[in-house]
């Protein structure tokens, strides 16, 4: 650790998803895959104050965005049921992406609880054009003016829910960002640009390649675990897991409103860490309406259930197959989530089930036409896989049961499915296909005919489909096969 007049601490936190406590996190240990329990807010609140023990007044602390949504307690509550705990925690400045889960309205609302700005240069209301967060804020930590810009995640009003950008509208943020660095620089004559970034590491890594003046980014929404930083110019850019089961620490050493020096640590928020007690409180606080529910054991598994993979998982198979028992249907589909602890082999409770899928949607059904299904995977596989990566719109790819996908990565946009098998039998192009999915980014309503939504959610066929299948198995497919 750097200790003199001229050094800086910042702490980044992204994509914690609401895990309020200790989970379940997959580690990669040579071909196999592991998982130990990590995370939770007292643990990361005690890491945190440590720090800043370290490095007294020299600390910025930041967070990255999906924050308030992924887990039942925040789900439930609009998120409400994190703001507590979050402003427990120091804070300096957050952006956002799943918090337009419950609408501009109710996250507005989220915001102005919260004892720290929301931030984010790139969000405008459409009638007013105006801003909905402001961009940026100056704070001076240990001497220095830093300069704290926010961008949200750009695929907002392009690929969720409608109801999650009603009235809104999202840039990129690349044309706004060169006038604010100047207004920092100039105006408030900052010592250091740190941008705060829901955009995901290849955007970010473009987005720096043509604007220059931040010093550090802060980048989140593709889970990466970044072990050293990558360097894009003269901007250093990290990023720090998920699921809070990681923090970010940059140790940097500042000279005439430059970085000199750093160091860097991706520290694991480890299950043998003393929580702080007062976090620890709050954490039961919040918890203690839902403590007697998400516990009960509603199932079994053999299987590791896990959303850890690009092409297929365990956890979505477990879903896709309780799909296709509770409506009959050929094929299911679900979006390609990146959130969600994994589930290892033994008791699965009802916590469990909405770590998975907190929103609970209904299930829905509806005819694909062959050819439909073809486009619909072209265009997913292009939003997965574009090698611009503005063009990439989060996400794993669409997860997919009742069929068999070659594909070939690299190839250019509508040319990467080479095959499609429904069993042993070629994908008929004009033939219809009874289909279950849930949610739009399951299938979005430009495809099908005769789309129906059901009256049972996804949290209810997921426990039947338990009670029938003791112990449950979900084991890969090899639905999709990069060839």
């Amino acid at each position: 650790m750097m200790k003199n007049r001229n050094s800086l601490t910042v702490i980044q936190i992204n994509d914690s998803h609401a895990y309020l406590d200790l989970h379940q996190e997959m580690f990669w240990q040579g071909g196999q895959v592991v998982c130990r329990p990590a995370g939770g807010y007292a643990r990361i609140a005690a890491v945190v104050k440590q720090i800043r023990a370290e490095n007294p007044d020299r600390v910025l602390f930041c967070d990255c965005g999906d924050t308030l949504q992924g887990t039942y307690p925040a789900q439930s509550t609009q998120g409400q049921a994190m703001v507590p705990v979050l402003n427990s925690l120091g804070l300096d400045a957050m952006t956002a992406h799943w918090e337009f889960a419950y609408g501009p309205a109710a996250f507005k609302q989220r915001a102005a609880e919260l004892s720290y700005p929301m931030l984010a240069i790139n969000v405008y209301d459409q009638a007013t054009k105006e801003r909905f967060f402001p961009p940026y804020r100056v704070k001076e930590i240990g001497g220095f003016r830093i300069g704290i810009v926010g961008v949200a995640s750009n695929i907002i009003d392009k690929t969720m829910p409608p109801s999650f950008s009603q009235g809104l509208e999202f840039t990129l943020g690349r044309e706004e960002l060169p006038p604010i660095i100047d207004v920092l620089r100039t105006q408030e004559k900052v010592d250091l640009i740190v941008l705060i970034s829901h955009l995901g590491f290849s955007q970010d890594m473009k987005l720096l390649s043509e604007v220059e003046g931040i010093d550090v980014c802060l980048s989140g929404h593709t889970h990466n675990r970044l072990y050293k930083p990558a360097l894009q110019g003269k901007t250093l850019i990290i990023q720090s897991g998920c699921h809070g089961s990681f923090l970010g620490r940059l140790d940097l050493e500042i000279e005439g409103g430059r970085v000199v020096d750093f160091r860097h640590q991706l520290i694991e928020v480890k299950a043998n860490i003393t929580p702080d007690p007062a976090v620890d409180d709050l954490v039961r606080h919040a918890l203690a309406p839902f403590q007697e529910e998400l516990s009960r054991v509603v199932g079994k598994t053999v299987t590791a259930l896990n959303r850890g993979t690009a092409l297929e998982t365990t956890m979505d198979n477990f879903l896709l197959q309780a799909l296709l028992e509770s409506t009959g249907a050929q094929l299911a589909f679900s979006n390609g989530w990146r959130y969600g602890a994994p589930i290892i082999p033994g008791e699965i409770t009802v916590n469990d089930l909405y770590n998975m899928i907190p929103m609970n949607p209904p299930i829905s059904t509806v005819e694909l036409t062959g050819e439909e299904i073809v486009a619909m995977l072209e265009e997913n596989l292009e939003r997965t896989f574009a090698r611009d990566p503005y063009d990439q719109m989060g996400g794993y790819v669409k997860r997919s049961l009742g069929l068999n996908v070659t594909i070939k990565i690299e190839n250019p946009p509508g040319q990467r499915v080479q095959q499609v098998f429904v069993g042993d039998e070629a994908l008929q192009p004009g033939r219809h296909y009874p289909t279950a999915f849930v949610t739009e980014q399951g299938v979005a309503g430009k495809y099908g005919r005769n789309r129906q939504h059901h009256t049972e959610r996804s949290i209810e066929a997921l426990k039947t489909y338990l009670t029938r299948h003791r112990p449950l198995r979900a084991e890969l497919r090899g639905t999709f096969v990069a060839v």
